[in-house]
């Protein structure tokens, strides 16, 4: 009877959750014990799989261990919450999508890891524990190793050779070469200059040398002789001196947080931007607002509303140029409100405000703030704006101009709400409140006339903001 045997064969699984199989998985067929039977059954045996650091953001491209939920030796089960990754944004927890144990931690609590690296390994059995701790061991020496930056000989180079010696051709007539002073010094004590040995440059003969030559001791002149410049190696090996450290200063790295801004910020300047400034009464306004505040209304519900009733009206401010050879207008108006928060900046996202009443987004607002403030915005909430909000009113700032997020076609910049004497249509002064905006906007695709329309409309609904609790 023969028998038919299968080896294993080596199979690399790989998913978008954060839980990977990598090349450990080994497919087993088992023998044939009849030739008859014409079935198979197949057992694929996972004995250890990487958790590897998820992309949290379209932006992220390294995460930060905030903490290890689990531990080592923890038996987890599809769903268990295992660590709390730092991404660009927002804390977030991962899930495991398999059943198994802990068998190692690859990247403690603090530190960072790209996406896509291992951060633990989770093994299937109890039995296969060491294999993973092992393998654990090795992926952390070779991230040490290439991580680690190759160490600076402190060597200086060598200096560079000595000039070559000009070696003079004893064939043929030797051209003399000398200085007008050495030949009248050669005639005035006889002395056969072709005799004399140049000390000078390129063996030029020089009045010392026909003095020495003739027995006189030489006499100091007044007129210093011309020294070739010779160049002065700088100190360190650079160009330019350092520059001395301010006593008492420190250096702070960035959190993940500031360096994804940072990133925004540089990617900013590649857009063409441009700035329109617009004056808004809020006499009514104000009373407007100190009738639904009772109502947890927020100043920050109104403006986002009227900024998204009024970009219904001018689609074109809403729109983006992803491409810089398109107009892209979204479908649906996402208004994301600029927040402060403990170490960076996010923009929680109030999606489709112009379909929501005025409560129901007040409410919707106070819940991205909470969880912004404790770095729990999923991805969707602070990454899908399509219009940008920056309210610094209320610190007392009366205007500002405010850096185009990028993605964006505008962004608006409020300022705080001050009395201002101001003449009427019949030339009475009166005191009313006067609020700056201006707005950055993309001049590829939004142009002056767009903006000027845009704020007009703007200034109306908050001149007249019953209409925003129809």
């Amino acid at each position: 009877m023969n028998t038919h045997s299968l080896s294993s064969s080596m199979i690399s699984m790989s998913s978008s959750s954060s839980i990977r199989t990598p090349q450990f998985t080994t497919l087993l067929l088992p023998h044939r014990s009849s030739p008859r039977r014409k079935s198979f059954s197949f057992k694929i045996q996972a004995k250890i799989r990487e958790i590897f650091m998820p992309a949290l953001s379209s932006t992220m491209t390294e995460g930060k261990i905030v903490s290890w939920i689990k531990s080592e030796g923890d038996t987890l089960s599809k769903g268990d919450s295992v660590v709390v990754v730092e991404s660009d944004k927002a804390d977030m927890d991962v899930e495991t999508f398999y059943d198994g144990i802990l068998a190692a931690i690859v990247v403690d609590e603090g530190e960072t890891a790209p996406v896509g690296a291992p951060i633990g390994l989770l093994a299937e059995t109890a039995e296969d524990i060491a294999e993973a701790q092992a393998q654990a061991k090795s992926v952390k020496s070779a991230s040490s190793s290439s991580s680690s930056p190759p160490q600076e000989t402190s060597q200086s180079p060598p200096p560079p050779p000595p000039p070559a010696a000009v070696k003079s051709v004893s064939d043929g007539p030797k051209k003399i070469t000398a200085t007008p002073q050495a030949k009248k010094l050669a005639k005035q004590h006889k002395v056969d200059i072709a005799s004399v040995n140049g000390t000078g440059p390129f063996g030029r003969i020089t009045p010392a040398d026909v003095e020495a030559a003739a027995g006189i001791t030489p006499v100091k002149s007044n007129v210093a002789p011309v020294a070739t410049p010779t160049p002065v190696a700088p100190k360190g090996g650079s160009s330019a001196a350092a520059p001395a450290a301010i006593p008492g200063s420190s250096n702070v790295a960035f959190t993940t947080m500031q360096s994804a801004v940072a990133k925004n910020m540089m990617e900013s300047l590649s857009v063409p931007t441009f700035r329109v400034g617009y004056p808004v009464i809020t006499d009514a306004l104000d009373a407007f607002y100190e009738k639904v505040k009772p109502k947890g209304v927020t100043m920050t519900a109104i403006l986002a509303k009227a900024v998204a009733m009024a970009l219904v009206q001018h689609p074109v401010v809403n729109a983006t140029c992803k491409d810089g050879k398109n107009f892209h207008y979204n479908s649906n108006i996402n208004v994301a409100v600029a927040v402060a928060i403990n170490g960076g900046l996010i923009t929680p996202v109030l999606q489709n405000a112009d379909k929501l009443d005025l409560y129901l987004l007040s409410q919707k607002w106070k819940e991205l703030v909470g969880k912004a403030r404790s770095k729990q915005l999923q991805p969707n909430e602070y990454n899908s704006g399509t219009f940008t909000l920056s309210n610094l009113g209320m610190f007392g700032v009366d205007r500002f101009d405010a850096i185009l997020p990028p993605g964006q076609g505008a962004i608006m910049a409020v300022g705080a709400s001050k009395p201002t004497v101001l003449a009427d249509a019949d030339g009475f002064f009166r005191v009313k409140s006067k609020m700056l905006v201006n707005v950055t906007a993309d001049h590829r695709i939004i142009y002056g006339a767009d903006l000027a329309a845009f704020l007009q409309t703007f200034s109306k609904i908050i001149e007249n903001p019953e209409s925003l609790t129809l």
